[in-house]
């Protein structure tokens, strides 16, 4: 299998991982994840690019069940505002197609937040930066490859 910018991070670094893959379909690809991998769907988190009032394009990783509330959002990047970044500019940012961006392995770094319900979890699953393939980690080797935070950035916790 070939090697995706966000997996080539993650071997660099050495950090213990398990790769899965899945038939993604053809939309809504954390609920496909979810269903085709089984188990809990709160352990599967999809990677969300969200444009800060300064302009700037961040990161929040959340559990794909859940919905993004964007004044969590904001703050846990410290600003007023924050709103859904438009396709393309995620899509140039990251260097990953929809469905399939992984908060590793960005052509430009974005600042990351992970949602804290991740910390209740011995793993997570993220996309490993293709549809279909998603990369089981430690939420706190997550964090430390990524540079984020850990926030609450969903409306349910």
């Amino acid at each position: 299998m070939a090697k995706t910018p966000a997996l080539q991070v993650v071997a660099d670094s050495g950090t213990e991982h398990t790769i899965h893959t899945f038939d993604a379909g053809s939309s809504n690809f954390g609920e496909d994840a979810a269903h085709s991998m089984g188990g809990d769907p709160t352990r599967i988190f999809k990677t969300l690019v969200i444009e800060l009032s300064t302009g700037k394009l961040a990161v929040c990783v959340i559990p794909v069940p859940e919905k993004l509330n964007l004044k969590r959002a904001a703050k846990a990047f410290g600003v007023p505002k924050a709103a859904m970044a438009e396709t393309a500019k995620a899509q140039r940012s990251t260097g990953y197609v929809p469905g399939g961006i992984s908060p590793l392995g960005q052509k430009k770094n974005l600042a990351t937040a992970i949602d804290s319900s991740a910390q209740d979890h011995d793993t997570i699953y993220v996309s490993a930066g293709r549809r279909g393939l998603e990369l089981e980690i430690s939420p706190t080797s997550l964090a430390a490859l990524c540079d984020a935070t850990f926030s609450q950035l969903t409306l349910s916790n």
